[in-house]
């Protein structure tokens, strides 16, 4: 893995296609992810140097302007953003959880980092906006204080990108509520 990932969200399934093949073409990136999501959006997350996915990510922003939705690079991104991203993290010992809904993935992706690297949490997933209508959500865990420093951290990013809808901390949640969400 790279030391930084970005990201770029397209409006449309073809200029998203084309637009992953123009960040690839422009830097030695590899791709984390490309897919089709809600409703009709593209995404294509990268990894590499910093160097190269600035390239990358300006490159189709600035050929395909009209189409991007959001952005961003995130240079030494914490290291649960990964795992995050594919659901993969099943914590333990749950005293709260926080929830940070956006209107964009890559704002989702942004806050999530930015939440993780605020205070001592646990990203669990981070879900892009698959099934949402193009919202995405976080969701991290720990203590209570922990949860809500973080929640607010994700919070203030995603209203600074203009992407903040709604947010949460749930002390304590009940043991279905959790079994249903992972």
């Amino acid at each position: 893995m790279g030391k930084a990932i970005g990201m770029v969200e397209f409006q449309t399934v073809s200029t998203g296609m084309n637009g992953a093949d123009t960040m690839i073409k422009t830097a030695e990136v590899d791709i984390v992810e490309c897919a089709t999501v809600c409703p009709g959006k593209y995404i294509v997350i990268i990894s590499g140097e910093i160097s190269a996915v600035k390239a990358a990510t300006e490159s189709a922003k600035s050929k395909f302007t009209e189409k991007v939705i959001d952005s961003f690079v995130l240079g030494n991104p914490h290291e649960s953003i990964f795992s995050a991203i594919y659901g993969a993290t099943a914590p333990e010992g749950v005293e709260a959880l926080g929830v940070m809904e956006s209107f964009s993935a890559a704002t989702a992706i942004v806050a999530a980092d930015a939440a993780a690297k605020t205070a001592l949490v646990e990203l669990i997933e981070l879900r892009l906006a698959r099934g949402m209508c193009g919202k995405s959500y976080l969701l991290l865990t720990g203590s209570v204080s922990a949860v809500t420093a973080a929640i607010e951290r994700a919070k203030n990013e995603a209203n600074d990108r203009g992407m903040f809808l709604d947010s949460s901390v749930i002390p304590r949640p009940d043991k279905k509520l959790w079994q249903s969400i992972l």
